[in-house]
């Protein structure tokens, strides 16, 4: 879980019966709180202080990486949506480089946000080796699924 901050994401997934889930946030306030909060119920999650931006995983670690409003943090800033900072871009493409270099082959990377397309596939789309698919949610306040795809 990239980003998990103190959202009960994994800790539902965990009791639902994904028993291998990493969690990472660069806070390490959060970190302690998650490890404390779910040491009882849950004490083989993983909890790691990392950046985003520099994974510190072994190439193919992975099968599944999930952000769940990481990059919609890191997009928040004052000014024009269509053309952000260069270093907000720069974090956006640091953060997606690093997960599909931790993907496995065949690993996909699921980005569930409010931000639309014309918002958000910039960051995803038309990277070597991947394939990005994009499924609308929802029937008054649309959400998007991104699934970025790493080849075989």
């Amino acid at each position: 879980m990239l980003g998990c901050g103190n959202s009960k994401l994994s800790e539902d997934m965990w009791d639902d019966g994904y028993h291998n889930i990493v969690n990472i946030d660069y806070s390490p306030v959060v970190i302690e709180q998650m490890r404390r909060r779910n040491n009882e119920q849950r004490p083989q999650m993983e909890w790691h202080e990392m950046d985003i931006r520099d994974l510190q995983f072994p190439d193919a670690s992975f099968d599944i990486a999930i952000d769940k409003a990481t990059m919609d943090a890191m997009l928040t800033y004052k000014g024009d949506p269509w053309n952000p900072p260069e270093n907000v871009v720069e974090d956006c493409m640091k953060e997606v480089d690093e997960v599909v270099r931790v993907l496995r082959p065949g690993g996909t990377f699921i980005y569930l946000t409010f931000g639309q397309p014309h918002f958000r596939k910039r960051y995803l789309a038309q990277r070597p080796g991947t394939t990005l698919e994009v499924c609308e949610l929802g029937d008054t306040w649309n959400y998007y699924l991104y699934i970025l795809r790493k080849q075989e």
